[in-house]
């Protein structure tokens, strides 16, 4: 039972700066929806996490070195360089694979 008396006068006040506006549950369902995406993309074996090293991304594409590598001369395929070691950028390389460029030019090679 509730230390006091449960009727609608006794809840305690509200304040304007306690309120929940609109906004704060757009924030809320879009950082929750993304969060979702994240974990079903770990659970389905796609990497959780966004730069990609070259084989991961042969893995993906289903490339082998030297496509990979005539598609980053190309500069079809967008990469960093750090220490010897090429990463990708997994966000950049599926906006090319959603738009399609990727592909027609993987046709080409």
């Amino acid at each position: 039972m509730a230390n006091y008396n449960e009727t609608q006068n006794d809840f305690p006040k509200v304040h304007r700066d306690q309120l929940i506006t609109v906004q704060d549950l757009i924030d809320f369902k879009q950082q929750l929806i993304g969060d979702i995406k994240k974990l079903l993309k770990e659970q389905s074996g796609h990497p959780g996490h966004q730069w990609l090293k070259a084989f991961e991304i042969k893995r993906m594409l289903r490339l082998s070195e030297s496509k990979l590598q005539i598609l980053r001369d190309k500069g079809v395929i967008p990469f960093k360089k750090l220490g010897g070691v090429t990463y990708y950028n997994l966000e950049e390389i599926e906006i090319l694979m959603n738009s399609g460029t990727l592909f027609d030019q993987m046709k080409m090679v």
